[in-house]
C-alpha cells in the first residue's frame, strides 16, 4: 500500500505521539508546559490550520501541520515515528505543492520551525526545503534548552514551490547551500 497523507485525526496523531522517535519526543517535552500530556499534545497539533498525518501501509506514522500565530506568520512543525523517514519525501512534496501554496494564498508571509538544537535530521530536511537558518533561540525550551530557528519567507517560497530547492537525501546545504547543520554547528561554536 503506498504512501497517504489525510488530515489529522485524533486516534492516527496520538498513536504518532506514542511512538515517537526520541529526538522528536525530547523535542516538544522541551517546549510543553507540564508532563508529556498525549492528548493536550494531540489537541494543540489538531487545532492547527494545518494538520496532517502520513500513513504507511496504512499505519500512522508521522504528523506534520502549520498554524498562523499571528497576520503573516506561521509556525511549521513535524514529529514521528521511527519509520518517518520513509514519509520524508511525501510530506516535502506535500508541503510543496499543497500546504505552501495555501499558507502564501492566506496571505504569509514568513513561514518559522524551530528544531531543538541537536537535531540534525529536523535541521537538515528544512535546509533541503529552502529554509534559511535564521538564529539561536538560546534557552527557549521550557528547562532552557536551545533551540534554532529557520524560516522560509515570501520570497523563499517561489523557489520552494518550484522544486529548484535540493531533494531530500541530495548532498549539499539550503537553497543557496549556504548553511548546513554541520556550519550551524560550527557557528554555534564559535558563539559560545
Amino acid at each position: 500500500m503506498p504512501a497517504r497523507i489525510i488530515g489529522a485525526n485524533l486516534r492516527d496523531i496520538s498513536y504518532v505521539l506514542a511512538n515517537l522517535r526520541p529526538d522528536d519526543r525530547r523535542e516538544i517535552e522541551a517546549q510543553w508546559p507540564g508532563p508529556f500530556d498525549l492528548i493536550g499534545i494531540a489537541a494543540t497539533a489538531l487545532a492547527s490550520t494545518h494538520a496532517y498525518v502520513v500513513l504507511l501501509d496504512g499505519n500512522p506514522e508521522a504528523a506534520f501541520g502549520a498554524d498562523e500565530v499571528r497576520r503573516g506568520l506561521w509556525v511549521a512543525w513535524s514529529w514521528g515515528t521511527p519509520r518517518m523517514r520513509r514519509a520524508v519525501p511525501h510530506i516535502s512534496r506535500f508541503v510543496r505543492e499543497v500546504m505552501l501554496p495555501d499558507v502564501l494564498e492566506r496571505g504569509g508571509q514568513r513561514v518559522e520551525a524551530r528544531p531543538m538544537d541537536g537535531h540534525r535530521m529536523a535541521c537538515r530536511w528544512l535546509e533541503k526545503m529552502g529554509a534559511r537558518f535564521s538564529g539561536y533561540a538560546r534557552c527557549w525550551g521550557v528547562n532552557g534548552e536551545d533551540f534554532l530557528t529557520y524560516a522560509w519567507t515570501r520570497r523563499d517560497f517561489e523557489h520552494v514551490l518550484s522544486g529548484t530547492v535540493r531533494r531530500w537525501g541530495e548532498a549539499g546545504g539550503g537553497a543557496d547551500g549556504a548553511h548546513t547543520a554541520d556550519a550551524a554547528d560550527r557557528q554555534r561554536d564559535r558563539a559560545a
